[in-house]
């Protein structure tokens, strides 16, 4: 017997959805089973309690129901913590002292830098301290990072592989993010090491979201494979476009879910809109 799968919709409250948000909800409760809502609010600086509330009210008006109370990653951060701590266990964490500027002067000053899907790969400096250099930084009182050794963590893990329902048996290529950072002070975990956590702990089996973020799931399969994590299926979708052929964003101040409703849009329109019908299911753009 086929399980149904779990699913889920992650949006980060920092402003209200659009057709592309509304494309990836849909999509993911289009896969049958249990869909799941996630608020990702860890960037305390840019998230706010009533973007929360919209989104909550736009998916209901789509016509769209999730299980309660909502996991919020705010209200989480022992979980990351502990996963920290384990990968702080297995001598794969070293701080990072760089600033973006000196980092940014470092990429320029190699010349022809490798570049991975976030930009020019942090060269590694502070991998090379030893544990006397850290210390002193560190009772100076410097702001630091918590890097992931990329390297010797790929080395523990051996090869490693994902599937995608779109694309098929994948390689894992965690080094094409070099040394990710995995905290920093002002915020205690990252995108990268969240997610993952936060799917294990949830018991998402599948996880559907854009293409854009294909890439991010080489990391996350080694974190998976560090943190001893269950593997969950992966259906990356195509984006929604529009007429320039760019992405929907939130920063190109896509039309929102709000202001299409107050044009007088239906849910049935703008589930069409965003390619996703009650009827046919999702029309994915992989």
């Amino acid at each position: 017997m086929t399980l149904r799968p779990v699913t889920r919709f992650a949006p980060s409250p920092t402003g209200h959805l659009h057709l592309g948000h509304a494309h990836s909800a849909l999509f993911a409760a289009a896969q049958g089973g249990t869909f799941l809502l996630r608020i990702e609010d860890i960037d305390a600086g840019r998230c706010r309690p009533e973007f929360e509330d919209s989104i909550a009210e736009d998916l209901a008006w789509l016509g769209l129901d999730w299980p309660k109370p909502v996991r919020r990653q705010s209200e989480h951060m022992d979980d990351y913590a502990a996963a920290l701590a384990r990968l702080e266990g297995l001598g794969l964490l070293y701080p990072c002292f760089c600033t973006r500027r000196e980092i940014r002067d470092e990429v320029a000053g190699a010349g022809r830098a490798p570049h991975g899907p976030e930009g020019a790969l942090y060269g590694g400096a502070c991998r090379r301290l030893s544990d006397a250099q850290c210390a002193e930084r560190k009772t100076e009182g410097r702001p630091w990072a918590s890097r992931l050794d990329v390297g010797r963590a790929v080395a523990l893990t051996g090869p490693l592989v994902f599937h995608d329902r779109g694309r098929g048996r994948i390689e894992a290529d965690p080094r094409m993010f070099g040394d990710v950072v995995l905290a920093r002070k002002d915020a205690p975990t990252s995108y990268h090491l969240a997610v993952t956590v936060d799917d294990a702990l949830q018991g998402v089996t599948l996880v559907t979201r854009g293409e854009d973020l294909l890439a991010a799931t080489h990391i996350h399969r080694l974190l998976q494979a560090l943190l001893g994590l269950d593997v969950p299926e992966y259906h990356h979708h195509g984006l929604l476009r529009d007429a320039q052929g760019r992405r929907l964003a939130k920063r190109d101040r896509a039309a929102t879910l709000r202001s299409l409703r107050e044009a007088g849009r239906t849910p049935e329109e703008v589930r069409a809109m965003a390619g996703v019908t009650a009827e046919a299911g999702p029309r994915s753009r992989s």
